[in-house]
């Protein structure tokens, strides 16, 4: 997450410069300082003095010259997006006297426009096509800081390491590779200190998103293409479990068996391992792979993993990949899960909406399910769970009845599905919310109370206040919180 902009950088810009300059001759001569610098500063330039960056003399390293960055430009990923960075930044930084810059993943400026006075002024000081600007080469600059973290920046005057740079000031946001995650470069805008504005690096963060937009919906232009090409090899398997994959290894259509969203594979293909130990032959393509899952590969059970006890957002897992459901399906599977035997269309539906539930409702909702977990998973007539199921709410149950009240908090992390208002999901969550109370209630182990209090069940809870401030030490730090909080709600 990047730093906010400090306010006196806002109010003052050349004040605040000086206060800079202040700190970071402080930091450099290890001497305390009027204030520390930023954590994503401080950082930068521990990692800039490890690759021995000379704090007064440094200067951005020449690497390329202008005919050997044409070849470098057209086969680089942010070509394509050039027109989109160019609408949204470079007439922005024209007017703000600033120049746009787009980097490669090693801080290799490939691209930089702007108004040609402030691309005079760049050239002076090394901020030209062909200079390297990772850390290591020049030290702390939003560009390669950007790229060292991951993460959008903003450097301000002398939080640049290089005295050189202290009249300027960046902000750039990463860019990555919507099919693999990796970093493809950089986009940075940069300019003189006094017309820094606050909306600059949520600016350049935007377009650095809307980049990544383009290159994904660039990706699934090629994936749909590469379907329609490659799916006669896919059906010539006959019903037999396959997958079609990307150059990449993902997963762009599959028959007969559930798969993670992405397989590792090597150049040639090969045999592969799953992550759940099925073992599968990768045939190369013209464009990407066809996979076969090995004999017997397809009969072996999947493994369901439901983490639906927290205060926030549930999890569901198949096969260790993590499928991104809707409230109303986890309610569906938290049911099933409930009913190992079964449910049918009318009494899911008497369970999930009251008594104006719909079987027909409950059937378009099942499909669609079945359509992202497998028919291997969600079987039908009556519905039920295929899988090998391990569900958290399942487990607090089974600790209720034979395990020890630290067993039960370990587990009962929060409230079942909070959100959901489905009938029956809010009778388990009272009924087992209640059990695990008494529990914590009658256990007298400070550490369990202190457990369910963190949930949001037991926060403002008396009886569990009360019973912490009687179990909790008189030197324990804990218990000043626990006062403080009962205070507050009394």
């Amino acid at each position: 997450m990047a730093e906010a902009p400090e306010p006196e950088m806002l109010r003052d810009p050349e004040s605040y410069a000086r206060l800079l300059e202040h700190v970071r001759d402080a930091v450099l001569q290890g001497v305390p300082g009027p204030r520390p610098p930023r954590s994503v500063v401080s950082d930068s330039w521990n990692r800039s003095l490890a690759a021995r960056v000379d704090p007064d003399e440094g200067e951005a390293p020449f690497v390329y010259s202008s005919a050997d960055l044409s070849s470098l430009r057209e086969a680089h990923p942010l070509a394509p997006v050039l027109p989109v960075l160019r609408q949204m930044l470079v007439s922005i930084a024209d007017d703000a006297e600033h120049v746009m810059i787009v980097t490669d993943a090693d801080g290799l400026i490939l691209w930089r426009e702007g108004a040609a006075g402030q691309l005079l002024r760049g050239d002076r000081v090394g901020l030209s096509e062909g200079t390297r600007w990772s850390e290591a080469a020049i030290g702390t600059n939003a560009m390669g800081t950007a790229l060292a973290t991951g993460e959008p920046v903003q450097i301000y005057s002398a939080e640049h390491l290089v005295r050189r740079y202290h009249t300027w000031t960046c902000a750039a946001a990463p860019v990555r590779d919507p099919e693999t995650g990796v970093l493809l470069g950089s986009i940075d805008v940069s300019g003189p200190l006094r017309t820094v504005h606050p909306a600059m690096l949520s600016l350049v963060t935007a377009t650095a998103q809307l980049a990544e937009g383009q290159l994904r919906a660039q990706l699934a232009v090629r994936d749909e293409r590469l379907r329609r090409v490659n799916m006669p090899h896919l059906e010539a398997l006959r019903g037999r479990p396959g997958a079609l994959l990307s150059a990449g290894g993902r997963v762009l259509a599959a028959q007969a068996c559930l798969l993670p969203s992405t397989v590792d594979v090597r150049r040639g293909g090969g045999t592969v391992a799953l992550p759940d130990g099925r073992i599968a032959t990768v045939e190369p393509l013209p464009e990407g792979y066809l996979l076969r899952l090995s004999s017997g590969g397809g009969g072996q059970r999947s493994r369901l993993r439901l983490e639906y006890l927290a205060d926030g957002a549930h999890s569901t897992t198949v096969d260790g990949r993590e499928v991104p459901l809707t409230l109303r399906h986890a309610e569906i599977l938290t049911l099933l899960a409930l009913h190992p035997n079964g449910l049918s269309a009318e009494r899911l539906a008497l369970q999930l909406y009251g008594e104006t539930g719909n079987p027909v409702t409950v059937r378009a909702e099942i499909h669609r399910l079945r359509s992202q977990l497998g028919a291997s998973v969600v079987q039908t007539r009556p519905y039920r769970l295929a899988a090998e199921i391990d569900a958290d709410f399942l487990r607090a149950r089974a600790f209720l009845r034979t395990g020890s009240p630290a067993d039960v908090l370990r587990v009962f992390r929060g409230p079942l599905l909070p959100e959901s208002e489905a009938p029956a999901i809010r009778e388990e969550r009272e009924t087992l919310t209640a059990q695990v109370r008494q529990v914590a209630l009658n256990s007298g182990d400070a550490g369990v109370l202190w457990s369910f209090w963190e949930t949001a069940c037991g926060v403002d809870d008396f009886a569990v206040l009360d019973g912490l401030l009687s179990t909790l030490p008189p030197a324990d730090p804990r218990r000043a919180a626990v006062s403080a909080h009962r205070d507050r709600l009394a």
